[in-house]
């Protein structure tokens, strides 16, 4: 047993990554800057702090073997007119290496850095145009390049994560579910051109769990499982609600994914194989996205009908 820190763990990402390492018998301790919702994560205890400051410091950071970075900041962080580039480069850039930093001195031997598929799979120009990727790519590898006998530490560069944990709701997944119940004024139906990689937050904590314990020290893996098209995404969501449809493709901003969340374009078609050795020395499961999503619906129902 490993007594293991998920920073960001009262976000979809971490907590599915936290309890998952509780299940397997860890001692684990979720960090965030606001308390989580009562639900699932009530059993795990709480840090509450900003990894940007100096609320976890050595001698709090002491007290772990193992650390999981689900935290790194993206545009739901960004203040209202402040500079982009300048925000997200000292946000993640430079705030995600010194919190390593600060976790190698405090003598952790472990730690898994959660980072975004963009950095792997947009050509150079694309991430250097974008603040945000660019500052996610820095800390990837900044962070990878801190790895030595003493501080073992590996990426994983995650795609769309689905899914859902009780008690932490994922807005990405409810503007989607509320867009197709028509709540947000845009009829009839339809969907951007373009798609992805998607995996169910059950593979993925799975992944976590892997390159803490198998990881190649100072590596980065793009995991992923099921590339779709956005429209079929959609439609995948509508047969959930009982409400199957065919959705027309129009090449326009949309209202439930904004051009200012696709660092990739709106016409652009991400899709990749994981490498099948990853995939193996991971252990983290495939073709499990599509569950994921019929899973998450009755949820996010409830979530909607609650208000």
């Amino acid at each position: 047993m490993a007594r293991i820190l998920v920073v960001g763990g009262t976000g979809l990402i971490g907590a599915g990554a936290a309890l998952h390492l509780a299940e397997q018998g860890h001692d684990v301790t979720i960090a965030g800057r606001n308390p989580p919702a009562p639900g699932a994560l009530d059993r795990l205890a709480f840090a509450q702090g900003s990894y940007q400051t100096d609320d976890f410091d050595v001698a709090f950071l002491s007290r772990f073997d193992a650390l999981v970075f689900a935290a790194a900041n993206d545009v739901r962080q960004l203040p209202p007119n402040a500079n982009e580039a300048a925000y997200f480069h000292q946000a993640n850039s430079i705030a995600v290496p010194a919190f390593f930093a600060r976790a190698r001195a405090a003598g952790i031997g472990r730690a898994v850095y959660v980072g975004s598929y963009y950095t792997a799979v947009l050509p150079r120009y694309r991430i250097e145009a974008s603040g945000y990727v660019a500052s996610r790519k820095a800390a990837d590898d900044a962070v990878r390049a801190m790895a030595s006998d003493s501080f073992h530490v590996c990426s994983l560069e995650a795609p769309f994560i689905m899914g859902h944990v009780e008690g932490v709701g994922a807005i990405s997944l409810e503007w989607s579910i509320r867009y197709l119940l028509g709540q947000m004024d845009s009829q009839p139906l339809w969907m951007i051109p373009g798609g992805g990689n998607f995996m169910s937050i059950l593979s993925f904590a799975e992944a976590v769990s892997g390159a803490l314990e198998r990881g190649e020290n100072g590596k980065a893996y793009l995991v992923g499982d099921e590339n779709w098209l956005f429209a079929h995404y959609y439609e995948l969501i509508l047969d959930a609600l009982g409400r199957p449809q065919s959705l027309p493709v129009r090449d326009a901003e949309h209202p439930s994914m904004p051009d200012a969340t696709l660092y990739s374009g709106r016409n652009t078609i991400v899709a990749y194989e994981p490498e099948p050795e990853s995939v193996r020395r991971l252990g983290y499961r495939r073709h499990d996205a599509e569950r994921a999503v019929r899973a998450m619906i009755p949820y996010y129902l409830a979530r909607i009908g609650s208000e």
